[in-house]
């Protein structure tokens, strides 16, 4: 059975509050040498069988149109036999 993950981050232009917070806990906690934190989504999606390309077109489909927000979003597909 294949499976996908697919990670979905804001993009380098939008304002990443959560991302700003973890960053600045870091470094009152003494990791100075975090220059940035960014914080996205993860989710793995098991599939029936079909081929390789098929799951990828399927799954890439299934992030642009549910898991991530285009307008604001980035989203990265892998999938695994």
């Amino acid at each position: 059975m294949p499976k996908a993950r697919v990670y979905v981050t804001l993009k380098k232009s939008v304002f990443d509050p959560q991302g700003r917070t973890i960053h600045e806990a870091l470094r009152s906690m003494g990791y100075e040498g975090v220059a940035d934190v960014r914080q996205g989504k993860f989710f793995e999606v098991d599939l029936e069988s079909m081929p390789a390309e098929r799951a990828r077109e399927t799954v890439d489909e299934i992030a642009r149109r549910v898991l991530a927000n285009p307008v604001i979003e980035s989203y990265r597909v892998e999938v695994e036999p």
